[in-house]
């Protein structure tokens, strides 16, 4: 813009932004853009106080309002730190609390502990299906997995060593057992294989990006040249119901790869996009919650080491405890039958870590098993779930085995 009879250019006065004020250790800028104290937590909450009066008065309360509820408290759980308040996540606070509580209740009786303890995996199990129906990432399940290491090595401490009967050699073996566990579940952690939108970016060029991206809105089934059934992968547009439009490329050399319109990038095959994650990941088997990771191409390994140490450690400290409970009985039979274990408080602890590692043990066993067959028979467990959806794969050994169709 110019002025009348002036050639020269009117200048825009810049807006001066001011300095935000450092935050001390309590302060911090809440989900609203506003700076908030750890001290106020409690304040200025108006859906806690619409929901504790509808609580009192017996009334219903709406999922909104409960949704809501639960975002304040998440944005309003912090810890004093440097430079502001950090978040806490919320969902890795209930098993530091409820785990010690509901086994020292299933310690007190026989009956209690059967409740108990069979009452844990079916609240696992529930809260694993709301997550993975959401399609939410939380830290339950690896908080829930860390802090059982933790507190049952606690436990083994306190009331199976001095005992007497477990020797310096044997809790040293223990002791390096969880500490391979801890390295193998932190190497495991790590990048799974996570496909950088920037490498796929430079084979393209920008006029094919344009048209990859246009292709995967108006959802067509491939490009122009290539057979439009999707007979070289075997896969449609109907297989992503998000939207994540999985293209055949054009030349002899893409033939097997696919198009993430959400990543903006080219994968190559067995690749996929993790809607939990929010990134595609070279040859996906699963997402994990357990380690709240994919496991990939790159920590497929640590992850299966990680369960392999699990095991071993987990069977031999089982069986140390229960050769110090109960003496003079098989494992095997003191697992089942163990005359006065309940008769002290102490032994009784034991015995209760004893059938809650069991079932964890078990558990665990059984992914490993099932990580075994898929690798034997070379595929992914993301590869079996859709041979299943798509009824095209056939269970066998009473279902722990699944034949894709993709082995000839």
């Amino acid at each position: 813009r110019t002025q009348k009879g002036s050639m020269k250019p009117v200048k825009k006065k810049k807006t001066e932004e001011p300095e935000l004020e450092p935050l001390c250790c309590c302060e911090y800028i809440d989900r609203n853009g506003e700076k908030n104290h750890v001290a106020a937590c409690l304040c200025d909450c108006q859906d806690l106080d619409e929901g504790c009066d509808r609580w009192i008065t017996c009334k219903s309360l709406q999922p909104e309002t409960c949704e809501r509820i639960m975002d304040t408290i998440s944005d309003r759980l912090r810890i004093p730190w440097l430079r502001g308040a950090k978040k806490v996540n919320i969902s890795i606070i209930p098993p530091l609390v409820l785990l010690p509580v509901f086994l020292h209740v299933a310690s007190w009786h026989f009956l209690l502990g059967v409740v108990v303890l069979t009452s844990l995996p079916v609240l696992a199990l529930w809260y694993y299906y709301l997550t993975h129906r959401r399609k939410e990432q939380t830290l339950f399940f690896l908080s829930l997995g860390l802090f059982s290491l933790g507190y049952m090595y606690y436990v083994f401490l306190q009331e199976v060593v001095p005992r007497g009967r477990v020797g310096p050699v044997q809790l040293a073996v223990l002791t390096c057992g969880l500490f391979l566990i801890l390295l193998a579940l932190y190497r495991a952690k790590r990048n799974p294989g996570y496909l950088n939108p920037a490498s796929s970016d430079r084979s393209l060029s920008s006029s094919q990006l344009e048209f990859l991206n246009r292709k995967g809105q108006e959802k067509t089934k491939g490009f122009p040249g290539t057979d439009t059934s999707g007979s070289l992968n075997n896969r449609t547009a109907k297989d992503d119901p998000k939207g994540s439009s999985r293209m055949l490329a054009g030349s002899p050399t893409k033939a097997k790869e696919d198009w993430c319109a959400k990543c903006q990038l080219v994968r190559p095959a067995r690749a996929w996009h993790c809607r939990i994650c929010g990134i595609c990941v070279r040859r996906m088997d699963h997402h994990c919650v357990w380690i709240n990771s994919c496991v990939g191409e790159s920590n497929h390994q640590a992850f299966i080491l990680a369960l392999l140490i699990f095991l071993l450690t987990s069977v031999y400290g089982i069986t140390l405890t229960l050769d110090t409970i109960c003496r003079d009985r098989s494992v095997f039979t003191a697992l089942f039958y163990c005359p006065g274990v309940y008769a002290n408080y102490s032994s009784a602890l034991s015995f209760t870590c004893v059938w809650y590692s069991v079932i964890i043990t078990a558990g665990m066993a059984y992914i490993f098993l099932i990580q075994l067959i898929n690798i034997s028979y070379n595929v992914t467990e993301r590869e079996v779930q859709q041979a299943l959806r798509q009824k095209t794969g056939r269970r066998l050994l009473c279902g722990l085995i699944v034949d894709t169709g993709l082995l000839g």
